[in-house]
């Protein structure tokens, strides 16, 4: 990052000084074109006023002195009569060159073109004298390149100094930059002295602390709570193991023993069970298949299944609604409708009801599961999804619940980008609502 700032600044630097150095280079060469231009328009007058004065005499003085402007004397045919620099191409006929047909027309003409003596760029001013000839003044333009060459030390003289400056000035500025990034303290973001365009930053980084955290404390009080749930199972059963090993069980009661054994066994069977599933829907390792399941067939034998158990606690279960199709994992689904209603049946009053219906609704599929049970405390609902968390703990005993069932519910909600809305009222009952 301070490899990459320092050198944007001084790439900047150097754009700037090149286009700076281009900007005067060409300021400089037009300035000096237009007082050039200006230099040979006042020598052509001049030398204008000293032929109307001393004739051509005066141009013949003119040869034995060092001038840098040719000056060229034409009569009204364009035949040349004199010039102070003869060539080949001299005694021409001027006639349909552009400043001297300008000049016969207008009193003065003026033209730039390469010159066929110099080949260079050449800056002709003609004047009509009085007799009716005309007097031309020419001299030759410096290019560009000449001009950027003769001030192109100088420039390179400042572009180093510039390039140092700049390059002091960006690792001063870098620094400044890197710096509270730096010392940044990432356990408390939001507790550095920073400057406002790392302040999102920050505030992302916090809020991503605050989620380790919580899911760190919610990885705490889940191996706490799986170490209390596997412990009472397991102390049980070795209990009463121990009780037979040592024959202190009567012929009568080993039945009753073997039947306690098996039934905490099996509880313990179940409690990983569940475990295992939480563990897969956290990390999403679902090897299943997606399928297209018709939601109500499904809920009418998660139905069935538990219609034993509803009539052993005098529980009547109750199913409406319409075929509606979903694509989804069906084993997920299969287990979060079945513990929807096996938790209204568990928790329900003798002679109660559940009434399950599914269909299409204007916010979408719903599955909802209605009972008449001893319902949730206000102050509870949004704690029933967590794992381990009971309303009722002394009821669960009796039910023989795990406390993950409403857990695995939640996590396979969020897997199947399902929503669920809760509703209850003590002692008269619960209403959930799985909207996909």
């Amino acid at each position: 990052m301070r490899a990459k700032i320092q050198k944007s600044m001084l790439l900047v630097i150097c754009v700037t000084l090149l286009a700076t150095f281009l900007l005067l280079s060409t300021t400089f060469y037009v300035e000096t074109l237009n007082d050039m231009k200006a230099d040979v328009r006042q020598e052509a007058v001049y030398v204008q006023t000293a032929l109307d004065i001393s004739g051509v005499q005066y141009l013949e003085d003119m040869d034995k002195a060092q001038v840098s402007t040719r000056m060229t004397l034409i009569n009204k045919e364009g035949e040349v009569v004199y010039d102070s620099m003869k060539d080949e191409y001299t005694f021409e006929n001027h006639a349909e060159r552009e400043e001297i047909k300008s000049a016969l027309k207008k009193g003065t003409g003026e033209a730039t073109r390469t010159s066929k003596t110099v080949g260079k760029q050449t800056y002709y001013y003609a004047i009509r004298l009085e007799n009716g000839m005309v007097l031309r003044a020419s001299k030759t333009i410096d290019n560009l390149i000449p001009t950027i060459l003769r001030i192109f030390p100088y420039i390179i003289g400042i572009v180093v100094i510039m390039v140092m400056l700049a390059y002091f000035m960006a690792k001063w500025q870098t620094e400044r930059l890197i710096a509270p990034i730096n010392t940044l303290n990432p356990a408390n973001p939001l507790g550095n002295d920073v400057y406002e365009e790392l302040k999102p930053l920050l505030v992302s980084m916090d809020k991503q602390n605050r989620a380790k955290e919580d899911v760190e404390n919610m990885r705490r009080e889940f191996s706490a709570n799986v170490s209390h749930e596997l412990k009472t199972p397991l102390t049980s059963i070795s209990g009463y193991a121990e009780i037979m090993k040592s024959g202190l069980v009567k012929e009568a009661d080993m039945i009753s023993f073997s039947e306690r054994i098996y039934n905490e066994a099996s509880r313990l069977i179940t409690l990983i069970g569940d475990i295992i599933k939480l563990s897969k829907l956290d990390e999403e390792n679902i090897e299943l298949e997606k399928e297209w399941v018709d939601l109500y067939t499904l809920s009418r034998e998660i139905c069935s299944r538990l219609a034993l158990t509803a009539e052993k606690r005098n529980v009547q279960i109750e199913l409406a609604g319409e075929a509606v199709s979903y694509y989804g994992v069906r084993q997920i689904l299969d287990e979060m409708i079945h513990n929807i209603c096996e938790n209204a049946i568990k928790y329900n009053v003798d002679g109660g009801r559940v009434s399950v219906w599914v269909g299409n609704t204007l916010q979408g599929m719903k599955v909802i599961v209605e009972d008449t049970g001893i319902g949730i405390p206000e102050d509870q609902k949004e704690r029933i999804f967590e794992r381990f968390y009971r309303v009722d703990k002394s009821h669960s005993k009796e039910t023989g619940g795990t406390g993950l069932g409403l857990s695995i519910v939640k996590h396979g909600a969020i897997f199947h980008h399902a929503q669920i809305y809760v509703e209850s009222e003590v002692g008269k009952g619960t209403r959930m609502e799985v909207l996909f």
